[in-house]
């Protein structure tokens, strides 16, 4: 068996150059190639997925699976070999139902397509974009209809980034969450609004850059191994564990936008940095799911990068970046602005009380794409109706509405409710990792990250997709995935900032 299992890796590890290759393409994509580049991309990016799903679906593959399963079985529900075989076979019947024309006709459509929403946002006309978009929501049924019968049409696309999770328990999650952040942010309105305006004035670009690197350096992202460039919608991408790339964008008149996207990007990164070198080249060098990705990168933005401590150590130094637009700036008046809590219109600056409702509402109208219910022409109209009843705001223009999100441009549908679940893991693991680490804070305020790294490596990072996420979550905190310790987190943050 020894000898089945090295070939195994062999085949697997194949299979993750293919995805490293295909990765390096879409990062080019987005990072540098000219706008007429795209048509021929999608060609290329098609090519590298026909061959990876031919060899992903291969009788060779499935025969050695097969012959794996009873030495499988003899493992240790914990071994890397047992979870290996595990991921590896769960690719394999998922990938053995869809048809190779289906993923070189996906892989095409969704590559040109990303070039034609770039135009569209630029140009805030939807119209440009809608055809694109009615192809990939066809498409997307087509992938939902190879894994019939299903208890959800979405359930086949949710799967694809959480593991095992189904659509009804993402909803039951979500029917519990929401009231309780209405009640929040309807108490938070009633309270006098927080003074932001100086958040808008003009910060340079590079000055932005330079904090922002500063920072992600003493989080612990290592440049050896990483870059950052800028891209229309901030991005991860690893080419594997030894090469994970970030993107954000900067606008020179709003601070945040550039500054919360780094930290954002970089808490990515260092999942993907952590997983244990042993797991590389394999579908276990990978995260256990986007929620729990997300729980990283939420974490490093939020339950770090807008808490007192941190702005107790690095707000000194952001004065001195931005003497004139933050030197008469208190501490006090610019931790609270960070933190406002304010119905906005762009979900990535959207403040934690209100974020989730940006989530759930994308959730509705991606549910009624794939169920039928609603038209993607419709979708502009029926966006904008759903800002009004979840958030009281309405669009001004597409830009800041239907085309504002990257994901369905390239048939992402499925990924958005990872970013609420989120949420609620990096608050379920911070409860967890503030009890075992003394005074939290002090080392926050003192920017000695790396304590918080080694914990988040040691429990969360090393086991790259070893678990699935429910699994993981339950491992380590005890508990599966539950809103109540993120709802408790908002209470006491925004109670303390507004006097509730």
């Amino acid at each position: 068996m020894q000898e089945k299992i090295k070939l195994l890796k062999e085949k697997l590890s194949e299979l993750a150059d293919l995805r490293s290759a295909s990765a390096v393409l879409g990062w080019d994509q987005l990072v540098n190639m000219p706008v007429g580049g795209a048509a021929d991309r999608g060609e290329q990016i098609a090519t590298v997925e026909k061959i990876q799903h031919a060899k992903s679906t291969s009788d060779e593959l499935g025969r050695l699976l097969e012959d794996l399963a009873e030495y499988s079985n003899q493992l240790d529900d914990d071994s890397d070999n047992k979870r290996l075989i595990k991921v590896a076979k769960r690719n394999f019947d998922k990938q053995i139902k869809v048809t190779s024309k289906f993923v070189e006709e996906f892989a095409r459509e969704s590559t040109v397509a990303q070039s034609v929403w770039e135009k569209a946002k630029d140009t805030s006309d939807y119209s440009i974009f809608q055809p694109n978009l009615e192809h990939l929501v066809e498409l997307r049924r087509q992938y939902a209809d190879f894994f019939k019968p299903w208890d959800h049409v979405y359930d086949p696309l949710l799967d694809d980034f959480e593991p095992g999770m189904k659509t009804s328990e993402v909803q039951e999650i979500f029917n519990v969450l929401r009231p309780k952040q209405v009640e929040l942010i309807k108490a938070i309105s009633e309270k006098e609004k927080v003074d932001r305006s100086f958040l808008f004035l003009d910060y340079p670009d590079e000055k932005q850059w330079a904090f922002g690197e500063e920072v992600i350096t003493k989080f612990g992202y290592d440049w050896d191994h990483g870059r950052q460039d800028k891209s229309a919608h901030p991005f991860t991408t690893s080419f594997g564990i030894n090469d994970v790339r970030i993107t954000t964008r900067v606008k020179e008149n709003y601070l945040p936008t550039a500054m919360f996207g780094t930290f954002h990007e970089c808490g990515h990164a260092l999942y993907e940095m952590g997983i244990a070198q042993n797991l590389n080249r394999s579908p276990l060098a990978d995260g256990a799911s986007m929620a729990v990705h997300e729980s990283q990168s939420r974490m490093w933005e939020n339950l770090i990068g807008r808490s007192k401590p941190f702005w107790n150590h690095f707000y000194p130094r952001l004065q001195e970046y931005f003497p004139s637009q933050l030197g008469n700036v208190s501490l006090d008046k610019f931790y609270r602005a960070v933190n406002a809590v304010e119905p906005s219109l762009i979900r990535v600056e959207a403040d934690e009380a209100t974020y989730n409702l940006h989530i759930m509402l994308r959730l509705e109208l991606e549910i009624a794409l794939m169920d039928g219910s609603m038209a993607v022409k419709d979708a502009p109209e029926a966006w904008n109706q759903k800002f009004k009843e979840y958030l009281g705001i309405l669009p001004q223009n597409d830009a800041e509405g239907v085309l504002q999100d990257v994901h369905w441009s390239f048939g992402g549908f499925g990924y958005f409710p990872t970013y609420a679940l989120g949420n609620l893991v990096s608050v379920q693991l911070w409860e967890k990792m503030s009890g075992e680490i003394m005074d939290i804070d002090g080392k926050i305020e003192k920017a000695e990250f790396n304590v918080i790294l080694d914990w988040l490596r040691s429990n969360v990072h090393v086991y790259g997709a070893k678990y699935e996420p429910q699994e993981l979550v339950k491992k380590i905190t005890g508990s599966r995935i539950t809103s109540e310790p993120y709802v408790k987190y908002l209470k006491n943050k925004f109670g303390e900032i507004y006097s509730l």
